[in-house]
């Protein structure tokens, strides 16, 4: 019971990794706020488990962000954990092609939120014994390949937001971490699709079977994965860290294939072949 009367703020709760944090801080003692787009989605996370309470919420509206963190602090006399975590997929055009509105819609939405997420709240944490923010980056901030480029842009700014904001708030004894999931089987990129309902489990399924194959972890990445760091960076036991950032990816970003891989040539399996190959021709 690491949050026992802990009040829990956790956007972008109603699926995926949202919900799976939600649960977990709730069955840990937390009272969660659980906020998102979906009404009718965070009020059945609600129903999973008791000290849930559901709260409409589109954190692409300012207005509505700082109305989310005063009800949370009215009901319970401040905040102690929040977990800006709400995104989608956003603008998927490569920067030759996307425009402007698309652009700002997908940072609006990734990197303005959780900027806005850190403002209001903080107010109603500075008084709270061990507050922190969690935010939800990404190992597309690492480097290109991983999401679209505008999504990819987005995180990298999480990533660097979460060390400014860390520098902002130790002097109240606010901590600031992300976490950064690799391939996660949620809905993320089918919802931003628009995908039919009949193809988003086909989808789901491939998602599951390609990233089963492309990580040193021989499995897929699961939201709790994602919970359960979120809650040890929110928890007393990282209270040694800010302005960190945890991945969480089954080791896609170690290294290249072949690293991990035995099965999948590099260059310098290549070199020792052509080297083998020539000693082991005869004499002319």
């Amino acid at each position: 019971m690491r949050f026992a009367g802990k009040c829990v703020v956790v956007t972008g709760a109603a699926s995926g990794i949202g919900r799976a944090t939600t649960l977990l801080f709730a069955r840990e003692g937390a009272h969660v706020f659980a906020a998102d787009l979906n009404l009718d989605g965070a009020r059945a996370v609600a129903a999973e488990a008791e000290g849930i309470t559901p709260v409409a919420c589109d954190v692409c509206d300012v207005a509505q962000i700082k109305a989310l963190m005063d009800q949370a602090a009215a009901a319970q006399g401040g905040i102690d954990v929040v977990f800006n975590n709400a995104g989608a997929g956003g603008a998927r055009e490569p920067i030759d092609e996307i425009d402007a509105d698309g652009w700002d819609r997908t940072m609006d939405l990734l990197l303005r939120s959780v900027a806005m997420g850190i403002r209001y709240a903080a107010p109603h944490m500075k008084q709270r014994q061990g507050a922190s923010f969690v935010n939800t980056a990404s190992v597309a901030a690492v480097g290109p390949g991983y999401s679209p480029t505008t999504y990819a842009v987005a995180k990298a700014g999480v990533l660097h937001l979460t060390k400014c904001a860390a520098t902002d708030l130790a002097r109240y004894g606010i901590r600031v971490n992300a976490v950064q999931p690799g391939f996660i089987n949620t809905n993320i990129f089918t919802a931003s699709m628009e995908m039919p309902t009949e193809l988003v489990d086909q989808a789901k399924s491939m998602i599951l079977q390609m990233s089963s194959a492309a990580q040193p972890v021989g499995r897929p990445g699961m939201p709790e994965d994602i919970a359960n760091a979120v809650a040890f960076l929110a928890s007393d036991a990282a209270g040694f860290m800010t302005g960190a950032s945890l991945i969480v990816d089954g080791g896609i970003t170690v290294g290249p294939r072949h690293s991990w891989d035995p099965d999948a040539p590099g260059l310098f399996d290549a070199l020792e072949a052509m080297a083998e190959g020539a000693n082991a021709a005869p004499a002319q």
